[in-house]
């Protein structure tokens, strides 16, 4: 079962930064890994669920022209909103309350293994249909198992090898798995510049 809003409810009324994104250099590195791994400077239109509480969300603002990011806690929105004010932060639950429109970088953060297998399914299959031609993917999770969450990290990744999308870049270690796909065929940077 997808963990409800109930549950992040009582995260966020614990903590106010419950997993230490301000904190920790563990997540400060895997941050500028992630950014790293984009394979484009610039964004048009983008969308960042599951957003929490915006660390990740203001480092993306630069990148895009347009960033619409969303969480399923009241509080996650209204720091993100605070943090990055250069986005448009909303409050979804997902699958449901997928945005209409198509983006050409959607970002899964330390989100899809919060799903249960069916509203995985559905995720995967409107990020899929939402991904413009040549749109880019970054998918980003932890690796160790957390007792609460109904998927592991290794899992939505496995899950997300399986939509048809090209994988572009990897990145793995024993904490987390990077990953970029392209809607299309995969254009290494070098090449897109015309390097190789």
């Amino acid at each position: 079962m997808t963990l409800g809003p109930e549950y992040f409810e009582r995260v966020y009324a614990a903590s106010s930064d419950p997993w230490g994104f301000t904190s920790r250099w563990y997540e400060e590195r895997k941050y500028a890994l992630s950014l790293a791994m984009l394979p484009r400077r610039h964004y048009e239109d983008a969308f960042e669920p599951g957003c929490s509480i915006g660390v990740l969300t203001a480092m993306l603002v630069p990148r895009c022209e347009r960033l619409l990011s969303c969480d399923v806690s009241p509080e996650a929105v209204r720091q993100a909103r605070e943090r990055a004010p250069g986005a448009r932060v909303e409050r979804r639950t997902l699958p449901q309350d997928w945005p209409d429109g198509t983006f050409d970088l959607i970002v899964f953060s330390e989100f899809l293994y919060y799903l249960g297998t069916a509203d995985l399914g559905r995720v995967l299959d409107l990020a899929t249909k939402s991904l413009k031609p040549d749109g880019t993917l970054l998918a980003v999770h932890w690796r160790h198992p957390v007792a609460d969450y109904p998927q592991t990290g290794d899992a939505v990744h496995a899950a997300l090898a399986a939509t048809g999308l090209a994988r572009l870049a990897e990145h793995r270690e024993a904490d987390f798995v990077a990953e970029v796909y392209v809607n299309g065929e995969p254009v290494s940077v070098a090449a897109a510049e015309g390097l190789t």
